[in-house]
């Protein structure tokens, strides 16, 4: 009996939607179960494709464990919630939406603070004048303490955030925040910036295939037939193929 490609994606919303448009711009069609509160279902147009219905965070850690092969989510959550992507995930392809940057964004009245480096100025003088460290608040702390780890900044302290992040420092629960922006509007309605170099990812939603999982010559074959149907590059496709085999 072949052994079926399975493959998670995004469960609800835009991402969902514009899922389902690529692939059936690509004359594939994603078949949900009995109604909207299936979890399951099936690809028209290629046999043998299971598909899962889940949140993007949750492809991304099922990914990670093997238990799916292939994923669609967003870059973002990969980098935050994946210990060292590159050994257990593979990205075969940038898909072309759910773009967003994770940026560091400051408060607009702070004229003075244009780039990263006029930051560092901050978070030195917050720490010597207020004898604490400056607050930043974000669902990226991961993302976000690697990005300063990089520029040798540490005076400084994360603050998870569980609700709306750009309201943190308007309810003084933090400083400056560090959060996921498309257009800016948002940060701009709550009275904040962004600043030169303070982008720390730019983000889009991409097709994962899992390192951990079982790939044998069925599912190999299944999975090149999917990725031509998507205009997938054969460089990458090789290139997954060859990480495979090791």
């Amino acid at each position: 009996m072949a052994e079926n490609l399975i493959i998670g994606i995004p469960n609800k919303g835009r991402l969902q939607k514009d899922t389902e448009e690529i692939f059936l711009n690509s004359g594939l069609k994603i078949q949900r179960g009995n109604g909207e509160r299936e979890y399951t279902g099936k690809m028209v147009g290629i046999q043998n494709i299971d598909i899962i219905f889940l949140s993007p965070k949750e492809i991304s850690y099922e990914l990670q464990k093997g238990s799916i092969d292939l994923g669609i989510t967003g870059l973002d959550l990969i980098e935050e919630y994946i210990y060292e992507p590159k050994d257990c995930i593979f990205n075969l392809m940038e898909l072309g939406f759910g773009y967003a940057d994770v940026v560091v964004a400051v408060p607009s009245s702070w004229i003075d603070v244009k780039s990263i480096t006029d930051l560092e100025d901050v978070i030195y003088d917050f720490r010597i004048k207020n004898k604490k460290r400056l607050r930043i608040a974000t669902k990226y702390p991961n993302i976000s303490r690697n990005f300063f780890e990089a520029l040798g900044y540490s005076d400084y302290l994360l603050v998870d955030s569980h609700g709306a992040t750009e309201g943190a420092p308007a309810y003084g629960s933090s400083e400056i925040i560090i959060d996921i922006t498309s257009t800016g509007s948002t940060l701009k309605a709550n009275q904040l910036k962004r600043i030169d170099s303070g982008t720390l990812l730019r983000s889009q939603a991409c097709l994962f295939g899992a390192l951990n999982t079982t790939w044998n010559g069925e599912k190999l074959s299944l999975l090149e037939n999917l990725l031509i149907k998507l205009k997938c590059s054969e460089k990458d496709i090789q290139k997954f193929k060859i990480i495979l085999s090791k």
